[in-house]
């Protein structure tokens, strides 16, 4: 289930919030200016980076004041004032005390924090975090102010175009539905004239003297390759924090969700419980992945009652599963009132799919049906990854008795005799960019 938004109030200011996992701690994510929670967690490897951390800690997060869903009509605030939207987001969880991670420029809020709060912060985590943004005689590593500049003003020229995904994650850059994604989170966290503001306000920070004064177990984390934020910034902060650990990780992308973030999200685990998860051993394969739900079963099952409903279902199961054997397809779960399963190739699932609309037409019910071609992560008995994803939304894009698929499973079967009508390009939730999809019009 997608998390539920809420609003805490940090003085009249709305501060909005969301709540993930039900885990022992708490862990408080505090996330750079230039979010909007609930498009964020649109693109899947962000997703799944939260329910990875949801998988040992109640996971909270929220916008902060002045961009995404948290009141925007506000002046640029101190770090005071969003020390303040913290604790008032903590209170309305009922938690009083919680690790808290930052990112990027969040960092400098939540060193003070630490600092200021250490009864309330039960440890404190660091991402390409920094003290200080400028260039000083003793922090010869970041750029001057007129380079500062320069950068500032081609951030604002570009903002909403997504073009500074390349620089924060560069293993993402190739991808526009990616791009796409990233513009339109920049549009929807702040305008172009907060960013000058904002840009404006962090040159003038400087946290420095406040490291030594921070007695709460902490965590820095940084990417070696990263070419956003360079990571002397977190060796400073490391080596000037009392007993702080530094593990910088392999890899190339600022972007916290891009390239191996499961090592993130490990560190995380192992410094906040002493123990981390085993990673699933995983293998990648081509598959045509299909999903199928009965139309109106909620109604149905309503109008029927639950005996002559389990009769029917029943019915349904069988039907489906002797079509998949009949067309070598490989039942994965049941999903509701419908199934997943798998095919080693797409002409064969589409068959399948009209072959189980047909086999079903007797017993009085509608499927609708989305299939879509991509790698998928065999887990055991389970299927992962993006394509699972897909398929699914492409099903949910599904009119009653109709077998959908995207533009990829039309494409590879190009000269077995099937045929489709355009249904033309369609957003699919939580996936990035709009997606052309076909109805099959004739199996061959």
């Amino acid at each position: 289930m997608e998390p539920e938004t809420k609003y805490a109030y940090s003085g009249d200011v709305a501060i909005a919030y969301q709540v993930v996992g039900d885990g022992p701690l708490d862990l408080v994510w505090v996330p750079n200016r230039f979010t909007q929670m609930e498009h964020l967690a649109d693109l899947p490897v962000i997703a799944r980076f939260f329910e990875r951390l949801a998988s040992f800690a109640r996971v909270i997060s929220f916008d902060r004041r002045g961009s995404g869903m948290s009141d925007r009509a506000v002046e640029m605030p101190t770090l005071e004032e969003e020390m303040d939207d913290i604790r008032a987001v903590m209170a309305a969880v009922g938690s009083q005390r919680a690790a808290v991670a930052a990112q990027l420029e969040a960092g400098p809020m939540a060193m003070l924090f630490a600092a200021t709060f250490p009864e309330m912060t039960g440890a404190l985590i660091l991402y390409a975090a920094f003290a200080r943004v400028l260039w000083a005689p003793d922090y010869d590593w970041a750029p001057k102010p007129e380079e500062r500049t320069h950068s500032a003003d081609l951030l604002i020229d570009s903002w909403g175009t997504g073009v500074r995904l390349a620089a924060a994650a560069p293993s993402m850059a190739g991808d526009p539905r990616v791009l796409q994604w990233f513009g339109k989170l920049e549009r929807l966290s702040v305008t172009p004239g907060t960013v000058r503001e904002f840009q404006h306000k962090m040159a003038e920070i400087d946290v420095r003297h406040v490291l030594p004064m921070i007695r709460v177990p902490t965590l820095v984390l940084h990417r070696r390759d990263d070419p956003f934020m360079n990571p002397l910034h977190s060796r400073y902060i490391a080596e000037h924090i009392p007993g702080a650990r530094l593990v910088e990780l392999d890899g190339v992308d600022n972007f916290i969700a891009a390239g191996d973030s499961d090592a993130i999200a490990d560190e995380i685990e192992e410094f906040l419980t002493g123990t981390r998860q085993e990673r699933t051993r995983t293998q990648r394969v081509l598959a045509t992945v299909m999903f199928t739900d009965i139309v109106g079963s909620t109604e149905r099952a309503s109008e029927m009652g639950d005996r002559r409903w389990r009769e029917l279902l029943e019915s349904h199961d069988v039907a489906v599963r002797r079509e998949l054997e009949r067309f070598d397809g490989r039942e994965v779960k049941r999903t509701g009132d419908g199934f997943l399963a798998t095919f080693d190739g797409p002409a064969r699932g589409i068959r399948c799919a009209t072959r189980i609309r047909e086999a079903t037409a007797p017993l009085g019910i509608e499927l609708r049906t989305g299939l879509h071609a991509g790698e998928c992560e065999l887990m055991g008995d389970d299927v992962g990854g993006m394509a699972v994803h897909i398929g699914a939304r492409v099903m949910g894009a599904a009119g009653a008795n109709e077998v959908l698929v995207s533009s990829t499973v039309k494409d590879l079967v190009v000269g077995s005799g099937i045929d489709f009508a355009d249904r033309g390009v369609h957003p699919l939730k939580g996936v990035p960019g709009e997606w052309h999809l076909f109805a099959v019009d004739g199996a061959g």
